[in-house]
């Protein structure tokens, strides 16, 4: 078996599992009377609006836009879930969603096995080591890291905007530009827990050290992939995300996925990057006075 299909077989497990482990408790707490008492415990049928949020955000993050930071403040600009809960609800709701980016990117978009595995492994450590400790955070401390984190996400998204080399041709690495881009996905990976998007300094990190920004694609998005479902579930077993809300993202955001991927495929999105860079930088400074008020 190559290293690609036993990828794909292995990100089939990982659904059948996460699916299985989420779905257990989002009946449980629907079985629960008092399920709406606490923000973490309501498991209510999604509103319309949180699907409209995971359609949304999912389309875009299938272009390459990325989702966390524009869900991030759709959540905090119509206040619909407590901002403790944003780690856990980002990590848990877009975990299926980009199961189907995964596999739809990497069985079509060439990239070099021994980049693609090593690179998802990294961060999905990241995540592993990061999860238990984000799940277990109060709340300021939350919009803290959130809002600092989302920081670098603007210098990311800025540097990407205008500095991003485009003509990269190499589809893996070797040598020391492999050790660097093995370890900034690593604390990428981690990064990811604190509700913080993988795609945009992934894509900075590769394309610098010469691949080609298609070649990030599988990357990112099979990076996003099992970290994802491994780093949710201390989120899982410490309740620390909105039930609701992430059916919600998972409802809206499968469709939405194929019809980027297989329909759209692609878009002019030069000013639509600015505005999600202006988007992040308010959210960044409403968390940071949100924590320092704390």
């Amino acid at each position: 078996m190559n290293p690609i299909t036993a990828l794909l077989v292995a990100l089939g497990v990982l659904t059948a599992v996460f699916v299985a482990s989420w779905g257990s408790i989002i009946v449980k707490l629907r079985g629960d009377r008092g399920a709406a008492a606490t923000p973490a415990a309501d498991a209510r049928a999604p509103t319309p609006l949180a699907i409209g949020v995971g359609a949304v955000t999912n389309f875009f993050d299938t272009l390459g836009i990325g989702s966390f930071a524009p869900t991030t403040t759709l959540y905090r600009v119509k206040k619909t879930i407590d901002d403790r809960l944003i780690p856990g609800t980002l990590n848990i709701g877009h975990t299926i969603p980009t199961f189907a980016e995964a596999y739809i990117f990497i069985d079509k978009v060439a990239v070099d096995p021994r980049t693609l595995v090593t690179m998802i492994s990294a961060a999905t450590l990241g995540a592993i080591f990061g999860a238990p400790v984000v799940a277990r955070l109060p709340r300021p401390r939350v919009q803290l890291g959130m809002g600092l984190a989302l920081l670098l996400v603007f210098v990311f998204l800025i540097w990407r905007q205008i500095g991003l080399p485009q003509d990269g041709t190499k589809t893996g690495l070797t040598g020391v530009e492999f050790y660097v881009a093995v370890g900034a996905n690593f604390v990428f990976g981690a990064l990811m827990t604190i509700g913080v998007g993988l795609y945009a300094p992934c894509l900075v990190v590769v394309s610098l050290l010469g691949m080609n920004p298609k070649a990030g694609f599988p990357i990112m998005m099979g990076s996003c992939a099992f970290l994802q479902a491994l780093g949710s579930i201390p989120f899982i077993r410490q309740r620390s995300f909105a039930p609701g809300a992430s059916v919600g993202l998972s409802l809206g955001g499968v469709p939405a996925v194929l019809v980027a991927a297989f329909i759209v495929k692609d878009l002019p999105l030069y000013w639509v990057k600015w505005l999600i860079a202006v988007v992040v930088i308010y959210t960044a400074v409403m968390l940071l006075r949100a924590a320092r008020r704390a």
